[in-house]
């Protein structure tokens, strides 16, 4: 018996539930705020709105649009432009929003987010919907300042405007006490002023990020309040000042990214606080003093990048604790003494980077118990290794750093050993000499060979062209000789090995650039072609003007001869041209592209625009 009463009553509840949203007629009032909307929209591509007209029921029949059944008042608008019904539809939409919006007084939600071209101003009516936890504006073309009137809307608890160009400072009265905001992105605007200390009311925020605007002043020590937040992004403003210790508080934040401003200090050893912390960056800043040694408390970083400010002193041996790391990028600071033996210890870590620091040798064998270790920046360090130690050639590491290292003599041949492995390798600035060895060729897993300013004097050998995956080549600055032919006509592993960018640079090739550069597999993606100081003599070759992703073009002192080709300096994407100090003469071609004039001095016989104009003799011939 109990359970026919529970079924019959179930019934009724469904029926009536039912009946109600098959009768509920829209109220009057917000049919005509939202015709009011659609009438400022001057574009809907995907008819978003197709089926909003004044014969058809707001409730029942239009799209994006949810009525309370017992009321008929609207109390969700969505139409963003990335939804997903069966499938991910991705549209736009033109326009502006309507201030009517302000009269749907009990709209929970609204969502217009990712609209791209809407434009305009946020009507600061939208403070009149007193009932709305969730306003989604981001991903549009939106201008003007945060409308004060914001602040009214006491339940809101998820506000993303981000991804616009919305101007004008953060309003302080938008955090009030009480309030129950949990997720607050503002990112990718043009906003300025200060993190208004109210922040600090904000007690239930998860999300805060302000990245990418011109915000100034320093982080609020009110900041240390929000301990339910569990992501912080600061980055890329102007934000000053030191950290403040109060940060040590947020012991839910699970990423922490202040980098790219203009903070100074030490960084306060109240990070330890952060136990939940797994992302860390404070690169880019102007940071100072030692790492704290609280900072080997928290277990669980997986990220930590500290790279270009002025931190100094001696890295830590307890940073080795952090067996969850994956990353660590210390590289363009002051540190000095030796890599501690218990880097060994980071069993996770995948990446690590000190280049740019004052770090002496030896390098600690420990090292070669990261297993994991993929990529190993150690550049322009005082190491004084003389030699490649063979453990960490064994490690077979997919990017291998050692520039500026002092690394004296021929290339090991101990190298080949890592042929499948590597695929960066930067040896440039150290003491390298003798010949580039035939056996270069077997190193066909490298994408990128940097070998620049050291001792080599040799040809490039034949088997240079069995590097099909190479795309990014330096060679600058050494004594290597014979004909560019071998480099410039490599094969390639399409879609892989087609150059992206090339410096030969300084040396003493010769034998003129290949008539068909422009017509080599290995150079059609090229966009930058740096040949200079070089006695190669020739003509600039006319099937240059095919490589149409150049960006940079470098062929200054080569001693080049005749003239600039046609439809060279018409490249779509040049923005750097010199041909500096050569033998060329004639007319510079007619060209769009906006080349100084120092790209062409030193060739006393060329003239014309941006040069002084060409004199012309009898017939209109141009007289050298």
């Amino acid at each position: 018996m109990d359970s026919l009463y529970c079924y019959i009553l179930t019934f009724i509840l469904w029926y009536t539930t039912t009946s109600s949203a098959t009768t509920t007629t829209c109220n009057s009032g917000d049919k005509a705020a939202l015709l009011s909307f659609k009438a400022g929209i001057t574009d809907d591509p995907s008819g978003l709105l197709s089926n909003w007209n004044s014969h058809t029921n707001c409730c029942s029949d239009w799209a994006g649009v949810t009525c309370d059944f017992a009321t008929g008042r609207v109390v969700n608008l969505s139409r963003p432009g990335l939804y997903s019904d069966s499938d991910i539809t991705d549209t736009s939409m033109s326009g502006t929003i309507s201030p009517a919006l302000g009269s749907l007084t009990t709209l929970r939600v609204l969502d217009l987010s990712n609209l791209k071209q809407f434009s305009g101003t946020i009507p600061p009516s939208l403070g009149h919907l007193s009932n709305l936890t969730v306003l989604l504006l981001y991903s549009n073309n939106l201008t003007g300042p945060i409308p004060q009137t914001l602040s009214n809307l006491k339940h809101l608890q998820r506000l993303f405007l981000d991804s616009n160009h919305l101007s004008g400072e953060i309003p302080s009265s938008l955090f009030t006490p009480f309030s129950p905001m949990t997720d607050l992105s503002l990112y990718q605007n043009q906003l300025s002023g200060v993190i208004p200390n109210s922040i600090g009311h904000l007690t239930a925020l998860k999300r805060l990020d302000i990245h990418s605007n011109n915000i100034s002043g320093s982080i609020p020590n009110s900041i240390g309040n929000l301990q339910q937040l569990t992501y912080l992004d600061f980055s890329d403003n102007q934000i000053s000042g030191g950290i403040p210790a109060s940060i040590g508080q947020l012991i839910n934040l699970g990423l922490l990214y202040l980098n790219d401003n203009l903070l100074n200090g030490n960084i306060p050893s109240s990070i330890s606080g952060l136990a939940s912390l797994q992302f860390f960056r404070l690169f880019t800043n102007q940071l100072t003093g030692e790492i704290p040694e609280s900072i080997g408390e928290l277990k669980q970083l997986q990220h930590l990048h500290f790279a270009n400010n002025k931190l100094n002193g001696e890295l830590l041996s307890s940073l080795g604790g952090l067996t969850e790391l994956n990353n660590m990028y210390f590289s363009g600071n002051q540190f000095t003494g030796q890599i501690p033996s218990s880097f060994g210890d980071l069993s996770s870590l995948q990446t690590l980077d000190l280049s740019s620091n004052k770090l002496s040798g030896p390098l600690p064998h420990s090292l070669t118990k990261l297993k994991n270790l993929q990529e190993l920046y150690l550049s322009f360090n005082p190491l004084q290794l003389v030699t490649i130690p063979d453990w960490l050639i064994d490690m077979k590491l997919f990017k291998l750093m050692l520039a500026g290292t002092g690394i004296k003599g021929q290339l090991p041949v101990k190298l080949l050993s890592t042929a499948s492995s590597t695929s960066s390798l930067d040896l440039s600035s150290n003491e390298l000499t003798g010949e580039l060895p035939h056996w270069i060729g077997e190193m066909s897993e490298l994408s990128f060979l940097n070998l620049s300013n050291n001792g080599f004097h040799s040809r490039i050998p034949e088997e240079f062209k069995n590097l099909t995956l190479l795309t990014e080549l330096d060679l600058h600055g050494n004594a290597f000789s014979g004909e560019l032919r071998p480099v410039l006509a490599k094969s390639t592993s399409d879609p892989l090995g087609h150059y992206y960018s090339l410096d030969l640079s300084s040396n003493q090739f010769t034998g003129g650039i290949d008539e068909d550069i422009g017509e080599l597999p290995a150079m059609d993606t090229v966009e930058s072609l740096v040949l200079s100081d070089n006695p190669l003599g020739g003509n600039i070759p006319a099937t240059l003007r095919k490589l149409e992703n150049l960006r940079v073009v470098a062929m200054a002192k080569n001693g080049l001869t005749g003239g600039i080709p046609e439809g060279v300096l018409d490249i779509a994407r040049l923005t750097e041209f010199d041909v500096s100090d050569n033998r060329l003469a004639g007319e510079i071609p007619a060209h769009k592209a906006r080349v100084p004039a120092a790209g062409f001095r030193g060739n006393t016989g060329l003239c014309g625009d941006p040069l002084p104009p060409c004199q012309r003799g009898l017939f209109g011939k141009v007289k050298r």
